[in-house]
């Protein structure tokens, strides 16, 4: 069983950073790492519910799991505890096996004196996701996660 992770210390409260998991715009905003683009089709922000994402590469060189161009990732919430942690359950629909079984993130929100460490730790990735891209991904979404909180 693979496991990935990734941490960044953002300077507000636990309770913005949950906030920015279960209001649609906020996510919308930081989920898509950098050179991808986000649109949310559905979004129900509680315990069993769930959202879709589909994730568009901004250049014609990505890779998509769906299509060419594309990502998909179909979300279940499987806790919300707040100001403290969310988990969900992930699939990514593809004609590709290597992308089959369900990722189980667990986003955990430490308060500090400098601010909020904010951890996220992927277990059971598809063996079809690269560990280095899914690092600069992960990096990615906190970074954009950290800004979308700041400005909010």
């Amino acid at each position: 069983m693979r496991v990935d992770s990734a941490s960044r210390l953002i300077a507000v409260p636990p309770g913005t950073i949950f906030r920015a998991f279960v209001e649609p715009d906020l996510l919308g905003a930081w989920l898509p790492p950098e050179g991808m683009t986000g649109r949310l089709e559905r979004f129900d922000p509680v315990v069993g519910g769930g959202f879709r994402m589909v994730l568009t590469y901004e250049s014609a060189e990505g890779r998509g799991k769906f299509d060419d161009g594309s990502d998909v990732a179909d979300t279940r919430i499987v806790r919300l505890e707040h100001p403290t942690a969310v988990v969900w359950e992930v699939d990514f629909p593809s004609e590709d096996p290597a992308f089959s079984g369900t990722m189980t993130m667990t986003w955990s929100f430490a308060a500090g004196e400098a601010g909020t460490l904010v951890t996220v730790r992927a277990t059971d990735v598809p063996d079809g996701i690269d560990p280095h891209d899914h690092a600069v991904g992960l990096a990615s979404s906190l970074a954009q996660l950290e800004k979308a909180v700041l400005v909010a």
